[in-house]
This record gives C-alpha cells, structure tokens and sequence, in this order.
C-alpha cells in the first residue's frame, strides 16, 4: 500500500514529516511496532511503553528493512538521536497505530457486526457463550477473548498473555475473519485496550458489560478512572451507524450490577439490560444451582423458556442471561438459545474441575479480583462437604491496592488457603505475599496456623493437596488458562491444570 494513502487515513495529521517522506513514493508491504517483527518494506510504528519506548529500537528496525517510521517527536527524547530512518512525528501514536493498521487491511468492520465486550470478571466466559450462541444459530462468527481465538468453528489457545491484542493484531484478525467469510466478531474490550486505543476503529455495533469492581488501579490510578475507561466502549456505539448487516447499535447493562447506572449516560443507543435481582428487560428467577450444573428461567420481554447449563454458579448465570440478552437482540429464536447453552460442557480455566480419582476436589478458576475470588469461594462453600482450601496470588507489579482485600476474603470465606506466585514480575515475591496476609491478619486469622505463605507456586499447590481429605474442595485461583507464569521478565511455562493432574496422581 502507498504511504501516503496509509498516512491519509490518520485522524490527525502528522505534527512533521521528513521531506523524504513527501519527495518519494513509498510502497509500504508490512506494518510494525515490535522492531523484531519488522520485513522489508515496513512501515516502524514506535508506540511508547510502560518499560521502554519504541524509539529505542529505530536502527534496529532500518537494519532489518524498514522503510519510514512514525512516532512521537525525536526532540522530545531525553538524548540527543540521530535518526536511521525517514520519520513522520505524531501527538498520538497509539491512535495513529490503530487508524495505519484499519487502512492496511481495508476497514474489516465496515463489514463485520462487531460485539465488545468489557468488565472486570465475566468477559472471556460471556465472549465464548455470545459466539456459540450464534454458531448455534448458523451464523459465521470468530472471537477475541483472553484465553482463546476462534474464527469459523476453528479454535487455538491465547498464548499472548494479552487479553485485548493491539491494534495492528486486532484489524489483521478481524481481515482474517472477513475472508473467512464470517458476519459477526466477539472482541474481548479491556480497560487497557479501551484506554490504549488497542480497539480504535472496531466499530463496535454492540456493547456488553458484565460487571465493574476492583481491579488495574496500578494502571488507571483511581476506581473512577477505571470506570471511565469501561465507558469508552459505550461512547463507541454510534447510534446512526448502519453497516447494512441487518441490526443497529444497542447496549446491553447489566442492571444488578453498579456499573448500570455509571454506564447509562455514557449510551447513545437502546438499552437492552439483564438482571436476577432486579426487574429488567431480560431476566433470570427460579434459579437452581447444583454442583453439574445450573438450571432457571429466562423470562424476556415475549417470551420465556427454561435454562440449563453445565456451567456452575450464580455469576454464571449472570454471564448466560449477557449471552441471552446480546442474541435476542440479534433475533435468534429462543429455541436456539435454549440448546446453545445446554451444548456448553465449559470455559478452559473457568471453574474447571480437574480429577484423576483423588478422593476430593480440585477446582482450577481464573479468580484473579476481589469480586471474581468471593464469588467463585461462594460457589463452592455450599458444595463441599468437608474444608474449603485456596491457593492464589496475586500479580507483580499489578494493582497492589487489592491484596489485602482478596486475603481477607479468603481467610472469611476459607478453612484454609495458602498464598503464593501469581506473576511475580520484578516484584518482591516476599513483599506480594506480605501485603496479600495484611488482610488476612486483619480478619484474626494466623500465619502458620490458618493459611501459609509458600512462594513458590508448585510446592504451595502440593503442600495443599498433602493437606485434604475426602470431602474437601481446593480452590487453584488466578492461573486458570494461562500456560506461563511471569518470574523477573522471563516467562516459563505453567500449565496449572497439567500441574495439578501431575501432583493428584499421587492420591489416587
């Protein structure tokens, strides 16, 4: 593609260009912002980072072929830089990545029905429940969800450890979708991928929300921040946007949750809300929860049937009547619906019950938030017949301010739970542990006595499985899909489901 029909589709125009830049005719073949990724012919985006800035690596990415470079102006580096490179200076660099990358690959969602979906629990389970719901429904979609891809029925693990992709990863699938033939997108929409712009041009045609408690502050700074960053998916929805796909614009709140009223200001278009505990336009009574699986009544605004689901706990249920709520907006008869989720046998990581004959159980589960820990623990204190157990973390260098929330709640809601690694990152392991225990120790609970501190994430799940007895339920919170496990900055392979299989064997 011709530069200059690449640099006509930025929002803003460039703060400077090389003269070479406008002197010459380039033909751009590929675009970059890892400087590793570059081919000849690229076009080098420099994004800054939290731990570098992508200017750094400017004679990298011309010795491996690039052509031009954009990104924030070079006198604004703190030395002096000689520049390898034609360069195109920019205010945002984030944005303009995002608009470079829907010209590359020719706008895909001016011909995709796109779904965002953004909260702090819930997404990746609401994303997967949404696209089978239209599989069931024999239309053509894909997904974009923190544990997993999907385009046309063909299905590969997230191993990116990134739940939003950036910009240039989202619109190359999106035009991988679209030539797939494919009508409908699920884009999983973080509040890093809101705020960093990673989904810029996705034209989202509808917006979910799950729920908005605590989480990210590490990044956002402050809990109202956080929530301004949901809401960009919601300002997003244009409500004369009309791609000729057969559906407008709507939003889909979850009406028990306080993100309803945070969010519905921020709505242009329809609401179509879903609730348990209060009255909504889709809704869910008689709600039976078994330790197989979960069973209610979905009542809408026409008509109502009866759900089951091998999927377990009253946040799922939640999760289902998201699901429900964004295919009935779409005109997918309930019928449909109705067999979808009885096909579900479960989300990778989510609630997932490992066992190879150990005479107790052993339940895997992403619960990395408050929220997400209290209400998977709620689930399973009913269904277990002996001591409830945790194992959990919680990130490096991530949001500090909710350890000793999540350790409080486990020493209220556990008999027992032992904490360790999550990603530690450069962060003191230590240190993690410590203020995790603060909450604990506020709660009357002892070190020693009623819950441990073992860092190490494999000894800390073995020494919990020494540990139970038959009745027992063990919670492994915080890993759930993921297959690495962040030590320093070197990623090692983590699989905790395997790992758990591995460690069971010895009880059997």
């Amino acid at each position: 593609m011709q530069l200059a029909t690449l640099l006509a589709a930025l929002e803003q125009p460039p703060i400077s260009i090389d003269p070479a830049v406008l002197h010459q005719r380039y033909e751009i073949t590929a675009l970059a912002y890892d400087s590793r990724k570059v081919v000849a012919g690229s076009l080098f985006v420099a994004v800054p980072g939290t731990h570098t800035d992508g200017r750094h690596y400017l004679h990298d990415a011309a010795q491996r072929g690039a052509l031009v470079a954009l990104g924030e102006p070079l006198e604004h580096m703190s030395e002096p830089f000689s520049c390898p490179l034609p360069y195109i200076a920019v205010s945002d660099v984030r944005t303009s990545l995002a608009n470079l990358s829907c010209a590359f690959y020719s706008y895909p969602t001016q011909q995709l029905y796109t779904i965002g979906i953004t909260g702090t629990d819930g997404k990746t389970t609401t994303a997967n429940l949404i696209n089978t719901l239209l599989e069931a429904a024999g239309i053509q979609s894909g997904l974009m969800t923190t544990a997993n891809f999907k385009i046309c029925g063909q299905e590969w693990e997230n191993a990116t450890r990134q739940s939003t992709l950036e910009a240039l990863e989202i619109q190359q699938f999106l035009r991988r979708l679209l030539d797939a033939q494919a009508r409908y997108a699920v884009i999983e929409a973080t509040s890093h991928g809101l705020e960093l712009q990673r989904v810029h041009g996705c034209a989202f045609d509808i917006g979910v929300v799950t729920n908005i408690t605590h989480e990210h502050l590490d990044f956002h700074k402050t809990l109202a921040a956080y929530r301004r960053a949901k809401a960009r998916l919601f300002e997003m929805l244009d409500p004369e946007r009309d791609k000729g796909l057969g559906g407008r614009p709507q939003a889909i709140l979850h009406r028990d949750d306080a993100s309803y009223e945070i969010l519905k200001p921020y709505c242009r278009v329809p609401i179509l809300d879903y609730g348990i505990d209060t009255p909504a336009a889709v809704r869910a009574v008689d709600i039976q929860l078994w330790a197989s699986g979960t069973s209610f009544r979905v009542i809408l605004p026409d008509a109502e049937c009866v759900i089951e689901t091998q999927l377990v706990g009253r946040f799922n249920v939640s999760n289902c009547l998201a699901a429900i709520a964004t295919a009935y907006s779409q005109g997918i008869a309930l019928a449909t619906i109705q067999h979808g989720l009885a096909s579900i046998k479960g989300i990778a990581g989510r609630m997932e019950h490992i066992s190879v004959g150990q005479p107790f159980d052993v339940i895997v589960d992403y619960a990395h938030t408050p929220d997400s820990l209290q209400k998977v623990l709620a689930t399973l204190r009913p269904l277990t017949r002996g001591k409830l157990m945790a194992v959990f973390g919680s990130a490096g260098e991530r949001d500090s301010q909710k350890r000793p929330i999540m350790g409080k709640i486990a020493a209220q809601m556990t008999d027992f739970f032992v904490l360790t690694d999550e990603d530690p990152r450069e962060e003191d392991r230590e240190h993690i542990l410590n203020e995790i225990a603060m909450g604990a120790d506020s709660a009357g609970k002892c070190r020693g006595k009623d819950f441990l501190c073992i860092p190490d994430r494999r000894e800390a799940i073995a020494a919990t499985f020494a540990l139970a007895q038959k009745g027992d339920t063990i919670l492994l919170a915080g890993k759930g899909h993921e297959q690495s496990i962040i030590i320093g900055r070197e990623k090692l392979p983590w699989d905790e489901r395997k790992i758990a299989q591995e460690l069971l064997k010895t009880y059997v």
